[in-house]
């Protein structure tokens, strides 16, 4: 038999917190879960993906927040800890969250590919390699 606590469980007890508003810019729903690394989520969210390098959403794990069309709402994000290390999801990061260089380099990469930042919030640009004409006409 399981034995549940009586009271409340915290999750991320002293951990260091950001909130922030995130908006779906984009025509589809957005879900984000609990452990991705939330700089580099879907490209039509805006929000200021240079303070949330390192970061992930403040939810219990196996959960996800959604995003309608046009909806915006304030989430509280968490650091990584551990290794603190960002591999994989859109391979902007690739390496430890704690680095400078590494943290300007995914920033650069996030812009280069037509992410949507705070302040470019209607702005959504397609990746380079999508651009009309260019894919067509065999170009790089």
């Amino acid at each position: 038999m399981i034995e549940f606590a009586d009271d409340e469980i915290e999750i991320n007890t002293g951990r260091p917190t950001l909130e922030m508003v995130m908006i779906n810019t984009g025509d589809r729903p957005v879900q984000i879960g609990a452990h991705y690394h939330i700089a580099e989520c879907n490209r039509a969210m805006a929000f200021d993906r240079a303070a949330a390098v390192g970061y992930r959403l403040d939810i219990p794990s196996g959960t996800a927040v959604r995003f309608e069309p046009g909806q915006s709402r304030k989430v509280q994000l968490t650091t990584y800890v551990g290794r603190e290390v960002a591999y994989g999801m859109n391979n902007m990061t690739n390496g430890s969250v704690r680095s400078e260089q590494i943290r300007e380099a995914a920033v650069r990469r996030l812009r280069e590919n037509g992410y949507c930042f705070e302040g470019e919030r209607y702005k959504v640009r397609p990746r380079p390699d999508t651009v009309l004409g260019k894919a067509d006409a065999g170009e790089t």
